[in-house]
C-alpha cells in the first residue's frame, strides 16, 4: 500500500486535515477557557438584546431599542445601498473612461489617462479625506446654499432635493407598470432572438411600448392623488423635508466611484485592445459608424475580456465600503464594531462580520460567473 501514490497522496492529505482540526479544537478550547476565566459571556444571545445606540443614517426603519441583529442588519443595508450605486455609476464611468483612452483627441486621451493613473496609484482612504475635507472647506452653509433647480440645494449639510411620497392606494399602480415593463422587456428579447434567426424584427415591442407609455399615463391620471412631491424647507440652520444625501454618504459615494473607475476604465480599455483589428475593419466594411462598431461589434465582444476582471472589481467594492468609517458614514463594519465594544463579545462580532462577507462576495461572484458563462464562447 505504501508504495501505492493515491494511497500516500491520500495519507498524507488525511495527516493534514487532522492536525489543522486539532490545532481548531485546541484553540477554540484556549479560547473558550480564557473567557471564562474572564467573566465574559460566550454565544450570541446578544444579538436579541437592546442596541442601545444610534445610526445617524438609515434606508431602513431603525431605533436605539431595536435588537442589535436589527442593527446588523440595517448596517449591512447600508453598506451595500453605497456599493450597488458605487458598482453601477463607476461601471458607467468606467466604460466612457476606458473609451476615451483609445480617443485619437489628445485631450481626451489625457484626460481619461490622468484620471487612472490617480486612482491607481492614490491611496482609497486619501481620496476618502481629502473628499471629505474639499466637501466642508468648498461648500457654503445651508442659509448660503446653491440652488441647483426646483427645491435642490447643495451646501455643507448635504444635498437636498424633492421627494416622491406614493400612499397605499398607489401600489397596486406601480405594480401594475412594474409588471407592464417586464413584459417589454420579454418581448424585446424575443424580438431580438427573432431577428438573429430570420434578419426581421417584429414590430410588436413598438406596439408594447406604447402600451405601457398609454397605461402609465392612464394610472397617473387615475391615481393622480396617490403622488405627493415634498420640497425641502430651510429652517433654521437646515433643510427639513424632502430626500438628503448627507457630507458622509456623500464624500464615501464620490470618493470610492471616482476611484473605482479608474480602474474600471483601465479593464474596459483592456477588453477593448483585446478585440481583434479584423472585427474593427469588417465593421468599416460595412459602413458602421464608429459608435455604432462600438455598440454592435467591439464592446460585445470585449465583454469576454471585462467580465472575469470585473468580478474581482465589484468584490473589492463591497470591501472597501468597509473604509466608510473613515469619513463617518455608518456601514455595517462601523455597526459591528460599535456593537462590539458595548457587548464586548469581539470574537462573535468578527466571526459575524467574516461570515456576511464572505457570503456576499461568494453570492456576487457566483452572479457574475454565472453570466460568464452565458457569454462565454461555446466551442464544439
Amino acid at each position: 500500500m505504501l508504495q501505492d501514490a493515491r494511497f500516500r497522496a491520500a495519507a498524507v492529505q488525511l495527516m493534514l486535515l487532522a492536525g489543522v482540526a486539532t490545532f481548531g479544537i485546541a484553540l477554540v478550547s484556549a479560547t473558550a477557557q480564557n473567557l471564562q476565566l474572564r467573566g465574559i459571556p460566550v454565544g450570541f444571545g446578544f444579538l436579541w438584546k437592546p442596541a442601545n445606540f444610534q445610526i445617524a443614517e438609515t434606508i431602513l426603519p431603525y431605533s436605539s431599542s431595536d435588537p442589535n441583529w436589527w442593527a446588523a442588519v440595517v448596517g449591512l443595508a447600508n453598506s451595500l445601498f453605497i456599493s450597488v450605486l458605487v458598482i453601477v455609476i463607476a461601471s458607467v464611468i468606467g466604460l466612457f473612461i476606458g473609451i476615451g483612452r483609445l480617443s485619437n483627441n489628445p485631450l481626451m486621451s489625457g484626460l481619461c489617462r490622468g484620471w487612472v493613473e490617480i486612482a491607481r496609484n492614490t491611496p482609497l482612504v486619501v481620496l476618502l479625506i481629502f473628499t471629505y475635507a474639499l466637501w466642508w472647506e468648498v461648500l457654503p452653509l445651508a442659509s448660503q446654499a446653491w440652488k441647483l433647480g426646483p427645491g435642490t440645494h447643495l451646501s455643507v449639510r448635504g444635498l437636498s432635493m424633492p421627494a416622491l411620497h406614493w400612499s397605499a392606494s398607489g401600489v397596486m399602480p406601480l405594480a401594475f407598470v412594474g409588471a407592464g415593463l417586464l413584459g417589454v422587456f420579454t418581448a424585446s428579447r424575443a424580438a431580438h432572438r427573432r431577428q438573429s434567426r430570420t434578419g426581421r424584427r417584429p414590430p410588436y415591442v413598438l406596439w408594447a411600448w406604447i402600451a405601457v407609455a398609454s397605461g402609465v399615463a392612464l394610472l397617473l391620471m387615475l391615481y393622480r392623488n396617490a403622488l405627493s412631491i415634498e420640497l425641502p424647507e430651510f429652517r433654521r440652520a437646515n433643510f427639513v423635508g424632502g430626500w438628503s444625501l448627507t457630507p458622509e454618504l456623500t464624500s464615501i459615494l464620490i470618493g470610492l466611484t471616482f476611484y473605482t473607475a479608474g480602474f474600471v476604465g483601465e479593464i474596459v480599455r483592456g477588453g477593448i485592445v483585446a478585440v481583434r483589428r479584423g472585427q474593427w475593419e469588417a465593421a468599416t466594411a460595412l459602413g458602421l459608424t464608429r459608435a455604432q462598431t462600438y455598440r454592435l461589434v467591439v464592446l460585445p465582444l470585449a465583454l469576454r475580456s471585462i467580465v472575469p476582471p470585473m468580478n474581482s472589481q465589484y468584490i473589492n467594492v463591497i470591501k472597501n465600503s468597509t473604509l466608510a468609517i473613515v469619513v463617518g458614514y455608518q456601514d455595517f463594519m462601523t455597526v459591528m464594531s460599535t456593537m462590539i465594544n458595548k457587548t464586548s463579545h469581539a470574537i462573535e462580532g468578527v466571526a459575524m462580520i467574516l461570515g456576511v462577507f464572505l457570503l456576499v462576495n461568494l453570492a456576487l461572484s457566483a452572479l457574475l460567473n454565472a453570466y460568464n458563462r452565458r457569454i462565454a464562447i461555446v466551442e464544439r
